[in-house]
């Protein structure tokens, strides 16, 4: 079996047919990501979200990713300071309520599909403008928005148009499952 070892300040991930090993440095951890581990960070959610990676559970709060692996192990990592992860599902038809995003449970309708997603803060500035994005296996599309602020978010398909304000700040969801397209 081919194996790869990724090596970060903030922790290892042994990468080997689908299966993610990794050990967490808790006084790491605990002081936040560095830029290296932030971006390690988002590519062990984005693996979630994408399905190359399972665990029995993995969910991800306004703060923190926590892992829940078969065996009863767990870890736990901090979100970065200044970016807030927020998942979306868009429908039409089907969807379900939730607040804390589960990377391995959440499922939505629209699996796979291009939309065209346009972010603009309060002040009117664009963190996207009308970018095409396709959403995961899991039918959502992730974001990672600057914290502490509030987002118009406008996601399109095929004429169809959603629409929703949503806010980055520390007590918000994580999961928005309320965009339905008409």
């Amino acid at each position: 079996m081919r194996k790869q070892v990724l090596l970060t300040a903030g922790f290892a991930v042994v990468i080997g047919l689908g299966t993610y090993l990794y050990a967490e440095n808790n006084a790491r951890e605990s002081a936040g990501p560095s830029p290296a581990d932030t971006q390690t960070l988002k590519q062990l959610v984005h693996d979630y979200s994408s399905r190359s990676i399972t665990a029995e559970s993995a969910s991800i709060s306004s703060t923190q990713l926590i892992v829940k692996e078969s065996g009863g192990k767990s870890a736990t990592y901090s979100l970065p300071d200044d970016e807030f992860f927020v998942s979306i599902a868009p429908y039409v038809n089907q969807t379900h309520p939730c607040a804390t995003h589960s990377l391995t449970g959440c499922q939505g309708e629209m699996v796979e599909q291009e939309f065209n997603v346009s972010v603009q803060d309060t002040e009117g500035n664009l963190v996207m403008d009308n970018e095409t994005v396709k959403s995961q296996p899991n039918g959502f599309i992730d974001l990672w928005l600057p914290r502490d602020k509030t987002y118009h978010v406008t996601i399109e398909q095929n004429g169809k148009k959603a629409e929703s304000d949503i806010s980055t700040f520390e007590k918000n969801d994580t999961c928005v499952t309320t965009m339905q397209l008409g």
